[in-house]
């Protein structure tokens, strides 16, 4: 009987959370990474994964999609989209609220090879329509539903979601939040804000947020963002990110700003995790997947590997799951993610149909999902 049910061979291993970025072979046995080592041999395995000139990261993660297809009016299939794509574990970004989660879980979360999670909307409806904006009416934000749903399920659910545009909470979108932190303290949780057009500026909502907290599309080109007329960073901001507040990408496909994202990393304001916010809206453009997102911040100046931290080990922490999910290390969740950074001239497009050319592109060669392959999947 083989040692390892799977080794990946001759791949460059890019593992941020152990500081790695070498030759190395990576083995998998009972679902789990068993070993990291310059060489492995071949005979130990049942299966051989050949990464000669690739790159080979722990599974990604992505903070931020919407996989609730057929109920969610955003929903997107979870696998063809996320494990087949390099995506091993997502976080659904309240698709469902209360009413609407026991099915998501059932349905949805207990059937699909991907690793899923999910932030409970603080409606109790979720995002079911476009027509109808979910915290129109205040009577939909109940606390009790959510954190009765949230107790009930605490190993799938992670934390509270609430959109804070206009046009879904009308004027009220500070009360929206407080809502959604209430139910997340008693729940022990974090809070995702969706913010963009929101009636509150976001320099101010987010004085209202606590460490560990999230802000989804932070470099959102519309406005109330988290620049001013002139495009400096508010104080407001950069005191949040240094209190501990979660500056999330959240690309989708009216959230993320070339412009906006140069400004602001022109001045030092980086993200501190990068998400798609994939949905049926965005799959075939601006987004695409998780890989295309990170590909836009090669192109902005950010290395290879805090790419890669920015969707493995960061986003585990921010989850609460670092010493499960995101690494390489002996022990963790049996994910990885073989890619190719390949190099040519590629066009870029942000959420405001604005184009960059960039020079290269992360490309997906195959997934370890606890410790099975995956093979692409063309969409």
């Amino acid at each position: 009987m083989a040692k390892y049910e799977l080794i990946i061979k001759g791949g460059t291993v890019v593992d941020p959370s152990q500081s790695i970025h070498e030759r190395q072979d990576v083995a998998f046995s009972y679902g789990k990474v068993a070993a990291v080592e310059p060489d492995i041999s071949d005979n130990l395995a049942n299966e051989i994964v050949d990464a000669t000139d690739a790159i080979v990261t722990p599974g990604l993660v992505d903070l931020h999609v919407h996989v609730y297809w057929g109920v969610g009016h955003y929903g997107i299939e979870a696998d063809p989209t996320q494990v087949a794509k390099g995506v091993t574990t997502a976080v659904d970004a309240g698709s469902a609220g209360a009413w609407t989660f026991p099915a998501f879980r059932r349905y949805v979360m207990e059937r699909s090879a991907t690793r899923l999670y999910a932030l409970l909307n603080i409606s109790s409806m979720g995002m079911i329509s476009p027509k109808i904006g979910e915290l129109e009416d205040l009577r939909w934000a109940d606390v009790e539903d959510a954190t009765s749903v949230g107790r009930a399920n605490p190993d799938h659910i992670l934390g509270i979601k609430v959109r804070l545009s206009q046009p879904l909470t009308a004027n009220h979108d500070v009360d929206s939040l407080k809502r959604a932190i209430e139910a997340a303290e008693e729940l022990g949780k974090f809070v995702m804000i969706h913010v963009g057009n929101s009636f509150t500026p976001m320099h101010e909502l987010v004085r209202m947020l606590r460490p560990g907290d999230v802000v989804t599309h932070a470099y959102h080109g519309s406005a109330h963002g988290a620049m001013d007329d002139s495009g400096r960073i508010y104080d407001g901001i950069v005191e949040a990110q240094k209190r501990g507040v979660v500056f999330d990408i959240g690309h989708g496909r009216g959230s993320f700003s070339f412009a906006s994202a140069e400004k602001a990393l022109a001045q030092n304001f980086l993200p501190d995790n990068i998400s798609s916010d994939l949905h049926i809206y965005n799959i075939e453009g601006p987004v695409h997947d998780q890989l295309s997102t990170l590909s836009k911040f090669l192109h902005l100046g950010l290395s290879l590997d805090e790419v890669i931290r920015l969707s493995t080990s960061a986003t585990a922490k921010t989850m609460g799951h670092a010493d499960e999910i995101g690494t390489l290390k002996p022990g963790a969740e049996g994910d990885a993610t073989v890619m190719r950074v390949s190099e040519g001239k590629f066009t870029f497009v942000d959420s405001l149909d604005a184009t960059v050319e960039g020079s290269r592109k992360l490309e997906h060669v195959a997934t370890i999902r606890g410790g099975k392959l995956y093979k692409p999947y063309l969409w």
